[in-house]
């Protein structure tokens, strides 16, 4: 399937899912206004470490190795089997330890003990997440495009309808039970888009380890545990920072302005992982690789940069259509955003082949280097240009990213003839 024809697919996906976002987006600006939306980016990080330890870490080895076992269905079964009990047991004890460190962990979130409950609601769903990224990796391994967009547009349905009813019912306390719940009834619709392909099979998800495949999905698993490790948890920092020099509610301004930027880019970011991971697994040749990241910058940069002009000059329209006259000071942040948006799409074009082709020790170097700097930067330039400052960050950090990305990813095309 050709770059294009992906992007294209993957679009109405994407679509429908900004579609989504637009009424969770607005719904959540009326019920539970900028402070709330902090509160949410903090629980959402929270949620994104959890369930990437509870899987492993493994779905992006998964997709590598499935399509790179496409001729050899014995191997790829066993690296279901294997990923499947890696994700069995990782789930249990992560569901564990989440219920005994529930309150210090809604103390570090919240400041708020009282809200431990929504993480005890996050443990006894984690599974069902699990799996359900399992199968989506197992899909996008297998380039079965059309079942893999269904169940993300399944999943973006399912979002809205969770997010407004525990949203209208239980406010912000509803907003936050439904960032788990969500995920997790997701995994009913992915798994009745996989029962009629011949490989689905519980006996191919769970079964005996294989040594040698736990240990090369084990280099996915220290990557993906980085990005776990150090992007929400820098996260979370700059969100403190913010709150404590600026209040809460300018914490929220930012988390508003993170979660538009998710959304918009969703286009972007979504082949990114839907078609180079896959596409970047199966190349060898320096040459071919350099021929498809060049057709990435050709056809996904303007995308990202278009999109980032279109929505700066529609930055008050847009704040008072997804937002509320709450959010107005927002809209100083849409000019060093839109550009330090651009310049990540531009540096993750070229990073995307650490993941391809497990890099792991360029990848961890970069990853706690970049999401460390980012909050470090945020301390720096908030006290020179105040709560704009953090937009500056996100720019500048991304824009040393890029020039990085370029000479290591280069470098090492350049002394290789096979990658």
């Amino acid at each position: 399937m050709t770059l294009l024809r992906t992007s294209f697919l993957n679009g109405i996906a994407v679509i429908i899912k900004m579609l989504t976002l637009l009424g969770i987006n607005k719904m959540l600006a009326i019920y539970v206004g900028p402070s709330g939306y902090a509160a949410l980016g903090q629980f959402q990080n929270a949620v994104q470490m959890v369930t990437t330890f509870s899987t492993g870490a493994i779905s992006n080895g998964v997709t590598k190795y499935t399509a790179e076992y496409k001729d050899d269905e014995d191997a790829q079964r066993r690296v279901w089997r294997t990923a499947g009990t890696i994700a069995l047991i990782g789930s249990v004890v992560t569901s564990i330890l989440i219920v005994c460190f529930s309150k210090p962990l809604a103390v570090w979130c919240f400041n708020d003990e009282s809200l431990y409950s929504v993480f005890i609601w996050c443990a006894a769903t984690v599974v069902f997440f699990s799996f359900n990224t399992l199968l989506l990796a197992i899909l996008n391994g297998k380039k079965e495009i059309s079942r893999y967009i269904l169940a993300n547009i399944g999943g973006s349905l399912l979002s809205l309808l969770v997010t407004i009813i525990m949203v209208v019912q239980y406010g912000l306390y509803g907003a936050l039970i439904s960032l788990v719940l969500y995920q997790s009834i997701a995994f009913f619709v992915t798994c009745l888009l996989c029962y009629r392909t011949p490989w689905f099979r519980f006996s191919n998800l769970l079964g005996r380890l294989d040594k040698q495949i736990a240990i090369n999905l084990t280099k996915f698993t220290a990557m993906a545990l980085t990005t776990a490790a150090c992007v929400p948890v820098s996260h979370i920092l700059v969100r403190n920072y913010l709150g404590s020099e600026f209040g809460w509610e300018t914490a929220g301004y930012w988390e508003a302005m993170w979660r538009l930027s998710t959304a918009y880019l969703l286009l972007v970011t979504t082949t990114l992982g839907l078609y180079f991971l896959p596409k970047l697994s199966e190349l060898v040749n320096p040459e071919d690789i350099r021929k498809e990241i060049v057709q990435g910058y050709k056809l996904i940069l303007p995308v990202a940069m278009i999109c980032g002009l279109v929505i700066y000059l529609m930055r008050d329209f847009i704040i008072g259509l997804l937002f509320t006259d709450a959010f107005s000071p927002m809209r100083d942040f849409f000019a060093w955003q839109m550009l330090g948006d651009t310049l990540k799409i531009a540096s993750w074009i070229l990073a995307y082949l650490m993941l391809g082709k497990a890099m792991v020790k360029m990848y961890i170097v970069t990853e706690v280097v970049f999401a460390f700097g980012f909050y470090l930067l945020t301390v720096v330039l908030t006290k020179v240009g105040g709560p704009i400052g953090v937009t500056w960050a996100h720019a500048v950090n991304y824009g040393v990213y890029l020039v990085v990305m370029y000479f290591l990813i280069y470098r090492k095309l350049n002394q290789n003839n096979a990658v």
